[in-house]
């Protein structure tokens, strides 16, 4: 049975890009007559906002998605919050220990960045050098809180993504040992991500094409822990109409401001559909009536035209308002699909 998901970090509200991942993950899920399952990722305690989990609940309720399983809807695989989920996370360092596979580490990032021989690997900055590997989990006089690495196997990993196609990566040459623990006790969104996937079934995972480059860690960690990865859809990154990526407090980015400006769901689903190269749809069911993801294959951004940045509410006097947006809208309509 195909199990989906789609999995927010409560660090802000949810913006263009992010429902327009959220639904392509949904319409996924239910074109396969699967589970749809929602999991809050809030491992990350210094950076989660009181009270963004609830709207971004709201916000994809709003937009008319459902889930099967998830935090206000409770299901079989929960809890459905990371930061309820500590005591499988040690279990599963607990696992790697017992394969030594796994050292702590007190270098700092600028030592790693002085040391480090490799070009910068996407976000992590450089590969790690291996400076504390071989000490493994023994005790020593750590110069600050250590983290927790992995001790990761040399072999190229390959895997065929749905959208993206191809994809092979020495993890051990070009990303080196990962951080599955921080050493102020956070866990690393690889380990959390891996477990909580594997513990819930999860047969998918459709996510923006910016996590593409953590997926072969990702297939690694799931076989080290005797598990086999799900398969994985990248969706192209939205993007504004620079080509930039999208600036979270932007006017008209966020749902929450857009549904405070005035925007209706049926106006943002059609230009996420339309943004999407998806056939026009207003409504999730006029979505899946129409659904085809191929249309997506081999993209890794996608542009918002101009005019979805406008005020919602278009400002003016009420004739005004209508006149304007009118404008805007018609100029929305008109963008082209992207097939």
């Amino acid at each position: 049975m195909y199990r989906g998901r789609f999995a927010p970090s409560p660090t802000g509200d949810l913006h263009l890009g992010s429902a327009a991942t959220a639904l392509v993950a949904w319409a996924s899920a239910r074109l396969a007559g699967g589970a749809f399952v929602l999991r809050v990722e809030d491992i990350d305690a210094p950076r989660t906002i009181v009270g963004a989990e609830m709207r971004q609940l709201d916000d994809l309720h709003w937009l008319g998605l459902d889930w099967d399983e998830g935090p206000d809807v409770g299901g079989p695989r929960g809890p459905y919050r990371q930061s309820e989920r500590s005591a499988r996370y040690e279990a599963a360092l607990e696992h790697l220990a017992r394969r030594d596979l796994l050292f702590y580490c007190d270098c700092s990032r600028a030592e790693i960045a002085r040391i480090a021989s490799a070009p910068h690997a996407g976000d992590d900055g450089p590969r790690y050098p291996g400076t504390c590997r071989s000490a493994g989990l023994r005790r020593r006089v750590f110069r600050r809180p250590p983290a927790i690495r992995l001790a990761v196997p040399a072999g190229v990993i390959a895997l065929e993504d749905a959208l993206q196609g191809s994809i092979r990566q020495d993890v051990a040459a070009e990303v080196g040992d990962f951080v599955l623990r921080r050493g102020d006790g956070v866990w690393a969104y690889q380990l959390a991500v891996v477990v909580d996937d594997l513990a819930m079934g999860i047969t998918e995972v459709v996510r923006g094409a910016d996590l593409l480059a953590s997926t072969p860690r990702q297939v690694l960690l799931a076989r080290l822990l005797g598990g086999e990865a799900p398969r994985y859809a990248h969706v192209p990154l939205v993007v504004g109409a620079d080509g930039q990526r999208l600036a979270k407090r932007a006017p008209g980015i966020s749902l929450r401001d857009r549904r405070a400006r005035g925007e209706t769901a049926a106006r943002t689903i059609e230009l996420l559909t339309r943004v999407l190269g998806l056939r026009p749809a207003r409504t999730p069911a006029e979505l899946l009536a129409s659904f085809d993801r191929s249309v997506l294959s081999g993209r890794r951004t996608l542009r918002l035209p101009p005019e979805a940045l406008a005020s919602a509410r278009c400002g003016g006097s009420a004739a005004e308002q209508t006149s304007s947006c009118e404008q805007r809208h018609q100029k929305e309509a008109e963008y082209p699909q992207r097939r």
